[in-house]
């Protein structure tokens, strides 16, 4: 599966007993990627290669209910390596991991 997607789209922050930074994908590319995706049991949690400006790295987009798409979460050394911070717009590549 090559499936890839590339997207614009705002950092924002949950706050919950840590706080996290996610990219929320645009609702019609999470629509192609439950089409491509089997359905998996426990949190739906889908691996991907995902990259913003120069840095790559492996990790997992998640399903929100609240947003009724994935996020993906964004962690402090892709930020801190981008120089980025909630509320900035960046452009995000996903690849479907196999």
């Amino acid at each position: 599966m090559d499936a890839v997607f590339t997207f614009e789209c705002q950092l924002f922050e949950e706050a919950v007993e840590a706080a996290w930074v996610f990219a929320a994908l645009p609702l019609e590319v999470a629509d192609e990627i439950v089409e491509l995706v089997p359905r998996r049991r426990g949190f739906g949690s889908v691996r991907v290669t995902a990259q913003i400006g120069t840095t790559t790295w492996q990790t997992s987009i998640f399903p929100s209910k609240a947003l009724m798409t994935y996020v993906l979460p964004v962690k402090r050394a892709v930020r801190e390596q981008e120089q980025i911070h909630t509320g900035d717009d960046v452009i995000v590549t996903i690849t479907l991991a196999e």
